[in-house]
């Protein structure tokens, strides 16, 4: 199998629903929702579908700055828009 299996990041501003395999709101009182094991393959970019998804930045802290890495592609059943104005995004660090 190609690819890389990675576990330990959170998602901020939103939690990940394993059942719907996508990113749904936030339960009330939660802060970081823990992502599920995920593997990470190279493909090419042109045979991806963008709609539904949403490009959540990854990045080192919480403070976020320069502690850009990469760019996640996750499932949204909501518009990407959503997310963006939750300001949503992935974290290697709680």
């Amino acid at each position: 199998m190609d690819g890389a299996f990675v576990h330990g990041l959170y998602l901020n501003g939103a939690s990940w629903d394993c059942q719907l395999n996508s990113i749904v709101p936030l339960n009330p009182k939660e802060l970081l929702c823990p992502m599920p094991v995920i593997c990470i393959k190279a493909s090419v970019q042109e045979r991806h579908d963008v709609h539904h998804v949403y490009e959540c930045p990854l990045y080192k802290t919480r403070s976020r700055g320069n502690t850009y890495v990469w760019t996640f592609n996750l499932k949204s059943r909501s518009p990407k828009s959503k997310w963006i104005l939750g300001g949503v995004a992935l974290l290697l660090q709680p």
